[in-house]
């Protein structure tokens, strides 16, 4: 359901209406469970982003991608959808009803406020807003969710350039653990939701960026119906 609802509904909701429309359009109930998220996600989350900018503005993100060419021959990079639950996925995908799919609330919190965590790093780094809504909404939305919601995880990921297929493997680990450990056990321990963290979501001037890319939007949706991923081909 967790994957189901990003790749889903939420990533239409953002590509055709923007963010805040996510949380606009959720009920009174799913709408605290998603303030939980948010509130308790936000800081976890973009403690990790902040370190991704760190490493990138810094070169040392490059220098590891470089450093990763060189032993790729020894170390050949692996599918990363094997695992019990990208397999459940295949079957997912395969029985789906695209009018019925559902949007966890829960899981909309987290989402949006990574997110808006990443969104929030390139502001406050002098970023314009252009950049800003292309890096952390459109490319997500617009194209590796599709990829994702089409075929998997790994004919996301390795579709994507060897940067990508690089920093994927090495940082989602990153996000896994600190959510884990930090963002749903304070959900768990019934930690109060940050009102102040809501408010700056709900009134965030990135929100107008975004409706007025949303105008921009083409009509038709990306093609991802290639039989076979850029791995698959090289690799099998």
């Amino acid at each position: 359901e967790t994957c189901e609802s990003i790749t889903g509904q939420i990533t239409k909701i953002i590509s055709t209406k923007g963010i805040k429309a996510v949380y606009d359009g959720l009920s009174s109930e799913d709408k605290e469970i998603f303030k939980q998220a948010y509130s308790a996600s936000y800081m976890p989350a973009k403690e990790i982003l902040q370190e991704i900018y760190d490493e990138v503005s810094s070169g040392n993100e490059i220098r590891t991608v470089i450093m990763h060419g060189k032993r790729i021959n020894k170390f050949p990079v692996g599918k990363i959808d094997g695992t019990d639950t990208w397999k459940v996925g295949e079957k997912v995908r395969a029985e789906r009803d695209e009018e019925n799919i559902p949007l966890n609330p829960f899981t909309a919190g987290v989402y949006v406020a990574t997110m808006m965590a990443q969104i929030d790093v390139l502001l406050e780094a002098g970023h314009p807003y252009s950049e800003v809504v292309n890096e952390s909404v459109i490319e997500a939305v617009d194209s590796l969710c599709p990829y994702m919601h089409y075929r998997g995880v790994a004919f996301m990921v390795d579709n994507c350039s060897f940067t990508a297929k690089t920093g994927s493997r090495k940082w989602a680990p990153r996000f896994d653990y600190i959510l884990e450990q930090l963002a749903y056990t304070a959900v768990d321990n019934g930690k109060p939701v940050n009102e102040d963290l809501i408010a700056a979501f709900e009134n965030h001037k990135v929100h107008d960026a975004v409706t007025e890319c949303c105008k921009l939007r083409p009509t038709v949706d990306i093609s991802v119906s290639s039989a076979s991923s850029t791995k698959e081909i090289v690799i099998e």
